[in-house]
């Protein structure tokens, strides 16, 4: 508490999916200052808006970069040349600006997805170099991974205290739920709840259901950057997972049972897996920083689906790329 409320930070993405409950967790231990910039105000696409951001707030301490252009498999296969630009251009400006107004920390949240295609599970940190990632979602990484390294070249040269966050795939209360963005967790939801109501007897899933994937409950993931923020002043990259390891096919059935969806599940083969295998090695969090997730799978699916069914009109709203 004493370490928080000393600090000004400027949480980008304050508002979007993980960062109301980073934002939220914040409060809850003392932050001295927060500030959640809003695309409206400040594009942080651009040189001279991410300026102005600084000179407007010239005592920040630390900045927390969530903000990110971000989307499933099929936002990512009609997106990559906007998915590379806005991530590369917000998380570069941010870097160079943070040195130049000579803000003490800067904590960049990376992805999954930087991984080598064919990584050996757990997924290391130290692997991140061994191979090219997943081909549907390689723009949107190597971007991510180019921040990384701008933030380790900042802090040879300029001494700026960066790190760089690996989290897994995210889902809780918030999540997007857009048709055509969403990620796995919410669109199935969203595909079976439908399917209950219009009294449709299947649902038809990407891929074929073999690939698995680690997720982290977002209220887990926002506690886990609370953390490293306070605690790791490294250079190297840190994953932030849950352990837990699931296949699509299981996931899917796990859903349908939180939901009570009874109908058949088809899987659209001519639709790509993503990456063949997701799990993540936590060794490092929990040694250097001290994270552990708490949150059992099945709860937070249920807690998510709960959370969809009340918040439904807000939920279905299409989600701006």
């Amino acid at each position: 508490m004493a370490f928080w409320s000393e600090q000004k930070v400027i949480v980008t993405g304050g508002n979007g999916f993980l960062g109301r409950h980073l934002v939220s967790h914040l409060r809850s231990q003392g932050v001295g200052a927060l500030v959640t910039p809003r695309s409206k105000d400040y594009d942080l696409r651009e040189k001279d808006d991410v300026i102005r951001l600084f000179r407007d707030h010239p005592d920040t301490t630390m900045v927390i970069h969530l903000a990110a252009t971000v989307g499933g498999i099929g936002a990512n296969r009609l997106h990559p040349g906007l998915f590379f630009y806005d991530n590369i251009m917000m998380g570069a400006l941010l870097l160079d600006q943070a040195r130049r107004f000579r803000v003490a920390k800067f904590v960049g949240i990376g992805t999954i997805c930087e991984y080598p295609k064919f990584t050996p599970v757990p997924f290391r940190e130290d692997s991140l170099w061994d191979g090219y990632p997943e081909e549907t979602n390689a723009p949107y990484g190597i971007a991510k991974k180019a921040l990384l390294v701008m933030g380790q070249a900042y802090r040879a040269e300029y001494g700026l205290n960066a790190i760089h966050l690996l989290p897994t795939n995210l889902y809780g209360p918030g999540d997007n739920f857009d048709h055509a963005s969403s990620h796995v967790i919410p669109a199935i939801i969203r595909k079976m709840i439908e399917a209950q109501e219009a009294e449709i007897d299947h649902v038809t899933l990407f891929g074929d259901g073999s690939p698995t994937r680690e997720f982290l409950y977002v209220k887990d993931a926002a506690i886990g950057i609370a953390l490293a923020a306070e605690h790791y002043d490294d250079p190297e990259p840190v994953n932030l997972g849950s352990g837990y390891e699931v296949s699509i096919k299981d996931l899917a059935h796990l859903i349908a049972q939180a939901v009570g969806f009874s109908g058949e599940i088809r899987w659209d083969t001519s639709k790509p897996n993503g990456q063949p295998r997701r799990q993540v090695d936590t060794t490092r969090a929990r040694e250097r920083f001290g994270f552990v997730a708490q949150t059992p799978f099945e709860q937070g699916i249920g807690e998510l689906v709960a959370w969809y069914r009340a918040n439904r009109v807000e939920a279905d709203q299409p989600h701006r790329l």
